[in-house]
């Protein structure tokens, strides 16, 4: 297999350009939010935004148990068969994932509309959720099927089909629950996350079927073989979101049973919060990047030089925005939710400590799943649940609802270590002088500005955060200019950049 080595500039324009296209679409989503957070703090208080967190969880493990990792696995199989320009196997591919997507969607539906009973027991100690969480069973199909359409666009690398996407898909989301939960109050949460899981079935089924519209005729033999080849991957992925919404569904219910719905409320706000800003990066990371690095995956040296190039452009464009959650949680909390919410300030400043730390660690995780080495993913996603669980167990007891951000940050502490060190022996991989640069400036400067806003007053803390966002943002501005071919950068930034410099 023969590799092509893309000049430095222009892969960085290909990570910016598919992190604005995607970036842009979650922005336009990001207004969505405020809109639909607002309304929805002000309808139903902390423990209605409790709730939702709750149910969501619900429809995580289901989507994930049910979706058996078809999703993952879709994106990888499409990209890989795109990969060698053979427009039969892409074909099949793509009929295999439609076919299975929608079967898996209708078990799922099933199964948890048939475990309802003791779902509900489980999650409230009680039966007064059942209807609400067989009405959720609608979201499991929903969702399964707009995933498998999603992820053929995705391993075809149809980026701005996604961006579209997402917008219309949030658009229609808030058009319809906010007057569902204006009219009938905590009563419509469940029949709003089911609107909101819908509004992705008719774009991602609109911009899939330009990608060879028809099914392809296949015999039994050579479907058997897709659906095994896409199942045994996919278990991997499905033990992995099995992982990961288990423990944030964990999480919800340890919060739940020490603080009441309250505290679940005020976690599920910071929640939202904290991965609002990081979210648009590491879905642009996820929609493009791991197609990108599969196609390479073979070859080390091009392979660590991708991620390296990744996570440097993800720095740079998620730190100064993370610090400015850091120094504008309060104003963030009112904005976005309400003044019930403030008691959530100190879990979302833990929480963006975390998200830092998750951005500079994911794109090495990639490594992980490009490479298919199926034990050491699965068994670092087990140890990441076991740790993330446990240490909200112990700090949520001793401390509180904070306790549960100070778990989310311990998490990333740990686990970016150890992806570092499983990484470095897959394929010799090293950071850059460059990202052990940038990563020098922003996690002191995070753990600064966390520092004066549990020993300063307010407003000479908040001071300090906005010096911190100034000099980092202008840092991270000057970087990404410098990363990027002269063409591609606009005049006046151009020209301003040389004169400061």
């Amino acid at each position: 297999m023969t590799f092509r080595m893309i000049p430095p500039s222009q892969t960085y324009t290909q990570i910016l350009k598919s992190t604005m296209l995607m970036g842009g679409s979650s922005l336009v989503n990001v207004a969505l939010s405020i809109v639909r957070n607002k309304a929805m703090a002000v309808l139903l208080g902390p423990e209605g935004i409790g709730l939702i967190g709750l149910y969501s969880s619900i429809v995580d493990m289901a989507q994930s148990l049910a979706g058996l990792g078809v999703g993952g696995s879709g994106v990888r199989q499409v990209a890989e068969a795109a990969g060698t320009g053979d427009t039969t196997r892409i074909a099949q591919s793509a009929t295999v994932l439609r076919r299975i997507s929608v079967v898996l969607a209708l078990f799922g539906a099933l199964l948890l509309a048939a475990l309802a009973y003791p779902v509900s027991s489980f999650t409230f100690g009680d039966y007064q959720h059942v209807g609400g969480i067989v009405l959720l069973s609608l979201a499991v199909f929903f969702r399964l099927v707009s995933a498998g359409q999603g992820a053929l666009i995705q391993g075809m690398r149809g980026i701005a089909d996604l961006a579209r996407i997402n917008v219309l898909a949030g658009l229609f989301g808030t058009a319809v629950s906010i007057p569902l939960i204006y009219l009938f109050g905590v009563q419509a949460i469940a029949p709003s996350l089911v609107v909101i899981a819908a509004a992705s079935i008719v774009p991602t089924w609109w911009y899939s079927r330009r990608i060879f519209p028809n099914p392809y005729p296949m015999s039994v033999r050579q479907f058997s073989r897709q659906v095994s080849a896409l199942l045994r991957l996919g278990f991997v992925f499905m033990a992995s979101g099995l992982l990961t919404f288990g423990a944030a569904y964990a999480i919800r219910i340890i919060v739940l049973k020490e603080g009441g719905v309250m505290a679940a409320g005020l976690y599920q706000a910071a929640w939202g919060l904290g991965g609002l800003y990081a979210g648009f990066i590491l879905q642009a990371m996820g929609t493009d990047f791991y197609p990108r690095l599969t196609a390479m995956i073979d070859n080390d040296v091009e392979c660590n030089r991708l991620v390296n190039e990744q996570a440097e452009a993800s720095m740079l464009l998620a730190g100064p925005g993370l610090l400015g959650t850091l120094t504008l949680a309060p104003l963030m909390m009112s904005l976005f939710y309400s003044a019930e919410f403030h008691g959530a300030v100190e879990l979302l400043r833990w929480i963006c400590l975390g998200m830092m730390l998750r951005i500079i660690s994911w794109p090495m995780g990639f490594i992980v799943v490009a490479k298919n080495t199926q034990a050491i993913f699965f068994w670092t996603e087990v140890a990441a649940a076991v740790v993330h669980v446990g240490l909200a167990w112990l700090l949520v007891s001793l401390l509180g609802t904070q306790g549960a951000g100070m778990a989310f940050f311990g998490l990333y502490v740990w686990h970016a270590i150890l992806i570092y060190v499983i990484v470095r022996k897959l394929t010799g991989f090293r950071w850059s002088a460059a990202n052990r640069r940038h990563a020098l400036l922003f996690l002191p400067a995070s753990g600064l500005v966390f520092l004066m806003f549990s020993i300063l007053p307010l407003w000479p803390a908040t001071v300090i955060g906005f010096v911190a966002v100034l000099v980092c943002g202008l840092y991270s501005l000057r970087m990404l200019v410098d990363l990027l071919p002269p063409e591609s950068v606009p005049a006046m930034i151009r020209g301003w950049i040389t004169k400061s410099a």
